[in-house]
């Protein structure tokens, strides 16, 4: 048997309008037409659907059963037809992210809590696991937004300035860098240095300042939580160099200083990377605006 939507329709119409004349209309096709469609219909399954006898006519047993199916499917069909419309639309699709910067999760929330009021229609996710692989991971289409620092050559995929920030030099109070105007890379060849756990190349003390000057610090600590490192570095424990994003709600505490590494100090940028043929979807476009403002509202704390 060789079931089509318009089959489904067909049987499911019948049986609201209880009969053929009204069914048609509500079909948009002639009474005539729809009359060789109910017969085909029948001639395939090969027994009656409708008592034809009966006002309105009624569905037979078999009747009963594509009737079950049409309410089973059609609704489906429905929504899968409303989701395509919407994504031809630009008010649907999916804006799955991966992030290379360990930090940015402190902007990142409130870019997604705006993003999320104005696309409702627009699956997010995070995709933690690919945090290390995310570039391929875009290229796959397995994500659909990366936030990185670190610009590469690719195929097809296109990377969107997001911000500068300047990566800050942060120890304790009577720390005995404390009072230095600035901080430079032979100033780390005592330190124990707490970073987060990534590695050494996304850093930006040591792709910015100390693997250029060719210097190792005393020790290297990787920490999760940008608490805990504060929390570390105000008993002692190591220094360490953070966005001056981060570090907003940290200036002016009587724990730390905060001090400029290098007397010119440090520049670095955030991209957006994202498919080349994804940069003018609407939803696309918008997230990126929302990740540009964002971080600078942080930075004016």
């Amino acid at each position: 048997m060789y079931l089509e939507f318009r089959h489904l329709r067909t049987i499911r119409a019948i049986h609201e309008a209880g009969g053929l004349a009204r069914a048609a209309d509500m079909l948009h096709i002639t009474q005539s037409a729809l009359s060789h469609q109910v017969k085909a219909l029948e001639d395939q399954v090969g027994m009656e659907l409708f008592h034809r006898r009966s006002k309105p006519m009624t569905l037979s047993p078999a009747g009963h059963k594509l009737l079950r199916l049409a309410e089973r499917i059609l609704p489906e069909v429905a929504a899968v037809e409303e989701e395509f419309r919407a994504m031809q639309s630009g008010r649907s699709g999916r804006m799955h992210i991966a992030i290379e910067c360990h930090a940015c999760f402190d902007w990142l929330f409130p870019v997604l809590d705006g993003f999320r009021a104005a696309w409702p229609e627009v699956d997010v996710d995070i995709r933690m696991r690919l945090a290390f692989d995310a570039l391929e991971a875009l290229r796959r289409e397995e994500v659909d937004f990366v936030i990185s620092s670190d610009p590469v050559e690719m195929p097809g995929i296109t990377f969107q300035p997001l911000f500068d920030y300047e990566p800050m030099f942060v120890c304790a109070k009577g720390h005995r860098l404390a009072e230095k105007p600035f901080i430079v890379a032979e100033d780390f060849a005592e330190e124990v240095l707490l970073h987060y756990p990534v590695e050494r190349a996304k850093l930006d003390v040591f792709s910015q300042l100390l693997t250029p000057a060719r210097i190792e610090p005393r020790g290297t600590r990787a920490v999760e939580l940008t608490e805990v490192i504060l929390m570390l570095v105000a008993a002692g424990r190591g220094v360490t160099v953070l966005p001056d994003w981060v570090l907003r709600d940290y200036h002016g505490r009587p724990d730390y200083v905060v001090k400029q590494l290098t007397e010119s100090g440090l520049s670095k940028r955030m991209y957006a990377a994202v498919r080349e043929e994804d940069v003018t979807k609407p939803y696309i476009a918008h997230m990126t605006r929302l990740a540009r403002t964002e971080p600078v509202k942080l930075q004016r704390h």
